[in-house]
């Protein structure tokens, strides 16, 4: 005993990093010093049982859900959620499996929660969303020792005749307000020709140069000869 006795003392210390906490368990019972570290701790081998705990930020991802929204339109939503233990004798004692439990939950309350949502509700709103989902997932791990700290939706994909229906629909819109606009501006532009059919009738010398701004346009555009009689009757810049 004696010569074994220091050999026994190196396994009674153990050191617990800095983002761990150790839960020390003596014949089944918690110790009063749990969670420990961290640091060196103190252990009594073949009686102390010993729990790590990390407490970094965890995350894992949803698996693909296929959900029916308000709409009864039938989409496929995932998502990742990211959460840390804040109670390492919590989710320890009252959860046998404490990442796992948080999926679980995490799939069925975004299946509810995202059920009761229009399809352009959840595609306009996702942020608000997700932190309603975020809220409700971190009620029912709080028992458990686990804070959800974010839950970002990260695609929804929609049936491929839904895809091509909104992109009709889309295609549509943008036609309807290209006619829109054009329309607006042949109301300008038949404005501004009833103001110059004024300036012309008060003005008739203006029509002749008009005459001649419009065939020197002609003219530029391709080879072009234009034969028009001379002499041109000029209005009278008396009149």
């Amino acid at each position: 005993m004696i010569i074994l006795f220091p050999i026994c003392l190196l396994f009674c210390f153990r050191v617990v990093k800095q983002y761990k906490r150790a839960v020390i368990l003596r014949f089944g019972r918690i110790r009063s010093v749990s969670p420990a570290g961290p640091g060196i701790i103190w252990v009594v081998p073949c009686t102390d049982n010993i729990e790590l705990i990390d407490l970094r930020t965890q995350s894992f991802n949803l698996l693909p859900q296929e959900i029916l929204t308000k709409d009864l339109v039938t989409i496929t939503v995932d998502a990742v959620v990211y959460f840390h233990v804040l109670k390492p004798l919590n989710c320890l004692l009252n959860v046998q499996s404490y990442k796992h439990a948080t999926e679980l939950l995490a799939v069925t309350i975004l299946r509810n929660i995202l059920g009761q949502y229009t399809l352009t509700d959840l595609l306009t709103n996702r942020e608000s969303i997700s932190q309603a989902v975020r809220k409700e997932i971190d009620k029912g791990t709080m028992e458990w020792g686990i804070e959800v700290e974010r839950v970002e939706i990260k695609d929804v994909i929609l049936p491929y005749e839904l895809q091509k229906a909104l992109a009709a629909e889309a295609e549509g819109t943008r036609i309807a307000k290209a006619k829109i606009i054009e329309a607006e501006g042949e109301i300008k532009a038949a404005e501004n020709l009833r103001d110059a059919s004024k300036v012309i009738l008060e003005k008739p010398q203006t029509m002749l140069l008009r005459y001649l701004q419009t065939l020197n346009y002609i003219a530029a555009q391709q080879s072009t000869t234009i034969f028009f009689p001379f002499p041109i009757d000029i209005p009278d810049q008396q009149k």
